[in-house]
């Protein structure tokens, strides 16, 4: 019987370089494709950056000893002394009632001139949108120095109103006060919340109410605002938490009339005392972030029913703008009082102020002029060190935070990660925690952690503490653009014999460069401003503009104040205004080629 041998195996044309090469190998680690080195990485990475700054003060709030000290033992009796002791209560009460002020200030101002922008023949309506953004890329705590130029009690125009009629109808250090201040502040994302809302929306239900008869204000009225609700209630409790928070106006405005809030009374207990109480601290903040954390949940569940306002069809029907008639022009005066009132004026009088010895309508600020203010910030070594430190952070923190952010999203968005829901939910919860608990959980995390001593203090401290702050927008940024890219991307190069990582980095990073330049400005911008955690982390060489400018306050420095915010501004607008025009340019270049 014949015996048949088996046909020899085909030589690796691979490894004799003939033939057509056959799909790429990759290494194995533990005999898992590096794909999945790289999402449990990302998850690991990305969970320890956000939860880092929470263990150590919900630790510390039940413990009678610092962190770092030995011994101690676990006890309620922090929480105890903090509603019988340290007069939580008036401090809860009036924190709630400025954060509802300023959210009741913000949609006020908003609503109406998103409305008018978006739905009405409005004069000149592009300029004023625009004018409308530009009001982020400013710190509201340089808005707030603004104010005080203009409106404090020695402010110029308060100077000039007490001088006409006697007496001056606003006082900034008064609660309402404060609170108008913060909604200037906020009042811009309010604004783009809606207007973004109203311009992606079609005006079927308009037109239809046109044809039995409604008028243009019958429509507003029943129509165009009932749509706004959702991003009304998302900008609201986004507002309302933000004035729970923010650490600016009370410290500036609320510390000298003896008014204490959420934010300040943790400052006061932690960097303005001399013998710090670490178990009280850890519990304030743990209210705190247990209240920032209900409201993002409370904003979640009232959102849950949104689809109901859809008024985005496949078939977008768009019809002329509502005419109002001679009512336009009080809506252009509306609008014209924020722009000029709110936010341009406090701006020129605050740069004024930083090149005059005394800004004062009693004498011409033309005879006043001198470089004095900013003598004194580049003649001294840690004011100037602040600028660049500022700079530096802003700029690696923005690069690391649009890179993680990327591979965060890709992770969640293009892979069969069976924790992706998991990461995409950790990447966006640090919105939820306020940036002066950032500061205070990474100031102890810092001292608990083995090694920790060697980041405090440290500008890499303040880059991972802004950087975890800031990672929620860049997912923001990144995610829907990552959406818009087809899903047949990946799967032609799978049959190709790409593994996921090969994927990513080869042709969807490549295709996400717009959207990562983007997010790398908005970073930047937020960056620039922060401040809050540096209060607790920033060490004698690593203080920031925010840090020195209020530093500088404290001392009654407003020149040189005025002098370091106006550098700010000048910085911001500097690298806003080069970013757009490179997204521009680029943009332009991709339409010459598809023509």
């Amino acid at each position: 019987m014949a015996i048949q041998t088996p046909p020899a195996p085909a030589p690796d044309r691979r490894a004799t370089g003939g033939g057509t090469p056959g799909p790429p190998q990759y290494r194995r680690l533990f005999g898992a494709g590096r794909e999945v080195t790289i999402h449990w990485l990302t998850l690991l990475v990305t969970a320890a950056l956000v939860l880092a700054p929470v263990v150590p003060i919900l630790y510390q709030s039940i413990r009678n000893e610092p962190l770092y000290a030995a011994g101690g033992s676990l006890t309620l009796s922090n929480y105890t002394r903090l509603f019988t002791e340290a007069g939580f209560g008036s401090i809860i009460l009036d924190t709630l009632f400025f954060a509802a002020l300023t959210t009741l200030f913000a949609l006020a101002i908003a609503v109406p001139m998103a409305v008018l922008l978006e739905r009405t023949r409005f004069p000149a309506a592009r300029v004023v949108g625009q004018l409308l953004r530009w009001p982020i890329y400013i710190s509201p705590l340089v808005l707030a120095f603004g104010w005080i130029v203009v409106y404090g009690p020695a402010g110029f125009l308060t100077t000039a109103v007490r001088e006409g009629l006697g007496w001056v109808p606003w006082n900034l250090y008064s609660l309402p006060g404060m609170a108008f201040v913060e909604a200037v502040a906020q009042v811009p994302i309010a604004y783009l919340f809606c207007a973004n809302a109203l311009a992606a929306s079609d005006t079927s239900l308009e037109n239809a109410a046109r044809t039995v008869g409604a008028g243009p204000f019958r429509i507003l009225r029943s129509v165009v605002v009932p749509l706004l609700r959702p991003p009304m209630l998302y900008a609201g409790l986004l507002i309302f938490g933000t004035g729970v928070e923010t650490l600016s106006i009370p410290l500036i405005l609320g510390e000298p009339a003896g008014i204490t809030l959420f934010s300040n009374f943790l400052y006061e207990q932690g960097i303005d005392s001399i013998n710090p109480d670490y178990g009280l601290l850890g519990a304030a903040s743990t209210f705190v972030l247990l209240t920032t954390i209900g409201l993002v949940v409370l904003q979640t569940r009232l959102l849950r029913h949104a689809q109901r306002f859809v008024s985005v069809r496949g078939k977008a029907n768009r019809s002329n703008l509502l005419d109002i008639g001679g009512w336009k022009w009080l809506g252009f005066a509306f609008v014209g009082l924020y722009v000029v009132f709110g936010a341009l004026l406090p701006m020129i009088a605050l740069v004024l102020r930083a090149f005059t010895s005394l800004l004062t309508p009693l004498v011409n600020p033309f005879d006043l002029l001198t470089l004095d203010n900013f003598r004194l910030i580049f003649d001294y070594e840690p004011y100037t060190e602040s600028i660049t430190n500022s700079i530096t952070v802003a700029f690696n923190g923005a690069v690391a935070v649009t890179l993680l952010g990327t591979v965060v999203v890709l992770v969640s968005r293009r892979s069969d990660f069976r924790f992706a829901r998991v990461l995409e939910t950790t990447a966006q919860s640090p919105h939820a925690v306020p940036g002066l608990i950032v500061g205070i959980g990474f100031f102890w995390a810092f001292a608990w952690i083995p090694g920790g001593d060697a980041l405090s203090g440290t500008l890499l401290a303040l880059i991972i503490a802004f950087g975890v702050r800031a990672l929620p927008s860049a997912y923001g940024a990144i995610s829907p653009a990552t959406m818009q890219l087809g899903a047949e991307l990946d799967n032609a190069a799978r049959v190709a014999g790409a593994d996921w990582w090969r994927t990513v980095s080869r042709i969807l990073i490549r295709l996400l460069l717009p959207a990562m330049l983007a997010s790398f400005l908005l970073i930047w911008t937020q960056m620039i401003r922060e401040y809050a955690p540096a209060m607790f982390l920033a060490g004698a060489e690593s203080q920031v503009i925010g840090t020195t400018a209020i530093d500088l306050w404290t001392q009654g420095e407003t020149g040189s104040v005025a002098a370091l915010a106006t550098l700010q501004i000048a910085v911001t607008a500097l690298v806003a205004g080069l970013a757009g025009f490179l997204m521009r340019d680029k943009k332009d270049k991709k339409e010459k080629a598809h023509a």
